[in-house]
């Protein structure tokens, strides 16, 4: 029996929309690496990228448990010396909430040239809405 090696230009690629509603962001976030990562597929091969494209929506509502939104930060630096900010999650999740999903999701792909190609595949946005009708996405539920 041979070993299938998917090829890059031959992946076929679904759109899938999944509402974060009350969900909690790691696990949100690990369901969502696992499918831009194409995990999901019988076709998965570790070195192409074989994922399908999601849209996160209702980002806003995504739910941090135990005391993480106090106590967790989200750390970056702007690349001046002294330049490490934090931000509270609660600010964040207030402020910027399709951030932190976003970087949530980043964190658990791959850190090399084929984890940035494949987080461009990832869509968060923070109401019910989105401007991706035209692709025609799958609702998917997670839990």
């Amino acid at each position: 029996m041979k070993t299938y090696m998917a090829k890059a230009e031959a992946v076929e690629r679904k759109w899938y929309v999944v509402d974060a509603n009350g969900v909690p962001l790691g696990r949100l976030a690990s369901k969502v690496a696992a499918i831009l990562r194409g995990k999901n597929k019988p076709t998965f091969t570790p070195n192409v990228d074989t994922g399908d494209f999601v849209i996160v929506v209702n980002s806003d509502k995504v739910v941090l448990t135990g005391k993480k939104l106090t106590d967790k930060y989200y750390r970056y630096h702007t690349g001046y010396i002294g330049g490490l900010k934090e931000v509270a999650y609660k600010k964040l999740i207030a402020e910027k909430s399709d951030l932190a999903v976003y970087e949530a999701v980043r964190g658990m792909l791959p850190k090399n040239s084929l984890g940035r190609d494949m987080i461009k595949k990832l869509k968060v946005f923070k109401g019910a809405e989105h401007n991706h009708a035209a692709q025609k996405p799958e609702e998917l539920k997670l839990f």
